[in-house]
């Protein structure tokens, strides 16, 4: 067992409403989620000694923590790599709970993704050209230009390999949708679609139709994580941190990882999956329902295959025949996901498993097991597995 394991809970959390035009500043946004998250787990602002987001939020840490009333900040940090860190500022924080560095760790995620800047729209070179936007000039001259262009040249190869289909990716975004439906914080709340809605939708780039891709979204959420010692005597019953790890592997790019021997499968993810597994000392039967980053629905089913919860290739069998939605063997993203709730870069997954382990999700799936969450594919990325106490 990782000595991490079981040390460290979240404790908290905090979400603005999710929208397309939010209209206020991501500051606010992220000082609103923060204040929510810290009620929701009866604690003192004050008492608030470290900050964890990622290299893409823009909001600078002292100005949060003054806005949010803080005095000591003793640990702060960013994770790289876009929505890949959705789960890493969480395994940071554990491990500054866990060797004392600091007590009270927020972790949060604010964005004006639709109403000030869209990361679909494009690649866009840096004023000065680094080792990590060079490698983009092999691809963008020739079309490659956009978050979906790069995740359908996998998909596309997935396909080829396993034999999936565009509506075996429809599946994952009818399941979202359908738990969205049922959701009210979700954007797509009330707005479940059918099969035929998702193949009649227009094509973004082959194989990928629009209800194929995630949204846009305005919001924030935060997380409060604190030891598991303190969280027994807090107002929440506490969402135990079993297991938590990042990973890179096997010639890694930012989404354009095609010089791997196989770019079907995620090896970033089948690393994590290791970790975390190993961490916790599970198996896949021992989880109750997944969080799985669904920024692209094609990317969820190697994802199934990482975790073990169908074979190689045999992810597209395990959806059709066992299922992911309301009612499956394994329901996925019980919230509506980045498809169906809304699209804030993941951290809005990592509180809906909380939600799952408190047991007040509105879609919560019931029996014993715990709930694990991961972080974007197609980059470098991170997991948790989140328990009862």
């Amino acid at each position: 067992m990782s000595g991490l394991s079981g040390k460290a809970a979240i404790v908290g959390i905090g979400a603005t409403e999710f929208s397309k035009n939010s209209g206020r500043s991501e500051l606010r946004l992220a000082v609103e989620a923060i204040a929510a998250a810290l009620d929701d787990a009866g604690i003192d602002r004050a008492e608030v000694d470290g900050l964890s987001t990622y290299t893409m939020d823009n909001n600078p840490e002292i100005e949060v923590f003054r806005n949010i009333g803080g005095r000591q900040l003793k640990f702060f940090s960013r994770i790289h790599y876009g929505g890949g860190a959705a789960c890493a500022p969480v395994m940071q924080a554990a491990m500054a709970v866990a060797t004392g560095v600091a007590e009270v760790v927020i972790c949060y995620r604010a964005m004006n993704e639709r109403s000030q800047y869209r990361f679909g729209t494009g690649h866009t070179p840096p004023p000065v050209p680094n080792a990590e936007s060079a490698h983009y000039g092999y691809y963008v001259p020739f079309g490659l230009i956009s978050p979906a262009s790069w995740v359908a040249m996998a998909a596309r190869r997935y396909m080829h390999e396993t034999g999936a289909t565009s509506e075996d990716f429809g599946r994952v975004s009818v399941a979202c949708r359908a738990h969205a439906a049922t959701n009210p914080a979700a954007w797509f709340y009330q707005q479940p679609i059918t099969l035929d809605d998702h193949q009649a939708s227009r094509w973004i780039v082959e194989p990928l139709h629009l209800l194929d891709c995630c949204q846009e979204s305005d919001g924030a959420v935060a997380i409060v994580v604190a030891s598991a010692v303190r969280a027994a005597k807090l107002r929440q019953p506490p969402a135990i941190i079993r297991a938590a790890a990042q990973g890179a592997a096997d010639d890694q790019q930012m989404m354009t990882s095609y010089y791997r021997p196989d770019i079907a499968r995620l090896s970033e993810m089948d690393l994590v999956a290791g970790q975390l597994y190993a961490q916790a000392q599970m198996r896949p039967a021992d989880i109750r329902t997944a969080i799985l980053y669904d920024h692209f629905s094609p990317f969820v089913l190697p994802q199934l295959e990482a975790f073990g919860f169908a074979g190689r290739g045999q992810a597209r069998h395990f959806i059709a025949q066992e299922g992911i939605g309301p009612g499956g063997r394994l329901p996925v993203n019980t919230n509506g996901g980045q498809l169906g709730e809304a699209y804030i870069h993941g951290m809005n997954g990592i509180a809906e498993a909380v939600r799952q382990v408190r047991g007040t999700s509105v879609n919560q799936v019931p029996g014993p097991g715990h709930v694990l969450v991961t972080a974007g594919t197609g980059v470098p990325t991170s997991g948790l597995i989140l328990a009862a106490a």
